[in-house]
């Protein structure tokens, strides 16, 4: 009689047990299913005209990018007029980058101007979510940077030691998708240079602000403003009434460009006028001196491609 008792309990516990795995199983998929998913990349590209965005690579894959800047429109080469800058002096930066992790991409490239070797990362802090627990996306880049020309007469500002080649920049990246059209960033930066002019400081703080708005699929409207925020202390000279003013050769007027980006599953080519001449970044927040209000404008293009392995 005692081992039918016993056979009974077993019988009857087998279903609980079993109802017990089942209810732990449901309590699982939950939890998995309120994980949170990550908000579409508000941008198509790593940069949007003069600036980065947000975006950091998946792991292992690897970005491809071609810049371009032809010169001025209003530049002329020996009287000729420069037919709106295309025959004139170019920028050009070729770089690649690659996903390391899935927040961090590290990258190299390489600049016609100043001969710039530059070593970039770009790490995803915050990351928006789709339910907006997360509303906004928070990323650092940072990159250091290496003039390569050779030293000659006269050159400024001037190249005494090996670290006057090395300038740095670093920036944080705010940033958010507020529809699928609408794509909006804000980002404060520090720019410097190891050697500078005398009269002027070794750092420059700046802000950028930038978005893009889809008008198509596969096509968008881009803008990027870019205002440096540090005044220079420069020293008096005389003008020629012998009235003392201040040095002009240190004014850098903030970069303007507006263009429009042309996006595919792997490629983003970008194509907008703007008065940065300079391709890293630093360069630009330093060392532009071209007005965009008084026609120093250029023509320029970004093209990039990811590979993913």
């Amino acid at each position: 009689m005692k081992n039918i008792l016993n056979i009974l309990m077993v019988l009857l516990l087998v279903p609980l047990m079993g109802m017990a795995q089942s209810s732990d199983e449901q309590v699982t998929d939950t939890i998995v299913k309120k994980q949170e998913k990550l908000e579409r990349a508000a941008f198509e590209s790593s940069y949007i005209i003069d600036n980065q965005t947000n975006v950091v690579l998946n792991k292992n894959a690897l970005e491809v990018m071609m810049q371009h800047r032809f010169g001025t429109f209003n530049a002329t080469e020996s009287g000729w007029e420069d037919f709106y800058g295309i025959w004139g002096a170019a920028n050009i930066r070729i770089a690649a980058s690659y996903g390391v992790h899935e927040r961090v991409t590290l990258g190299f490239g390489t600049t016609k101007n100043r001969r710039y070797q530059d070593f970039n990362a770009k790490v995803a802090i915050l990351r928006q979510t789709r339910s907006n627990k997360m509303p906004v996306s928070l990323t650092y880049y940072g990159n250091i940077a290496y003039d390569a020309r050779k030293q000659s007469a006269g050159q400024t500002p001037p190249i005494n030691y090996a670290q006057d080649r090395l300038s740095y920049f670093h920036q944080l990246i705010l940033a958010k998708r507020f529809s699928p059209e609408l794509s909006l960033q804000i980002a404060p930066s520090v720019s410097h240079y190891n050697a500078v002019y005398d009269g002027m400081q070794n750092d420059r703080f700046a802000i950028a602000i930038g978005g893009r708005y889809k008008i198509s699929p596969q096509t968008s409207i881009l803008f990027d403003y870019s205002q440096p925020l540090t005044q220079f202390d420069v020293s008096d000279k005389p003008n020629a009434d012998g009235e003392m003013i201040k040095e002009t050769r240190y004014t850098n007027h903030p970069g303007i460009s507006l263009g429009f980006e042309f996006g595919t599953s792997g490629h983003a080519f970008q194509v907008f006028i703007s008065n940065q001449w300079g391709i890293v970044n630093q360069e630009n927040y330093v060392w532009n001196k071209n007005d965009f209000f008084n026609g120093d404008i250029l023509l320029g293009f970004n093209i990039t491609r990811i590979y993913n392995f």
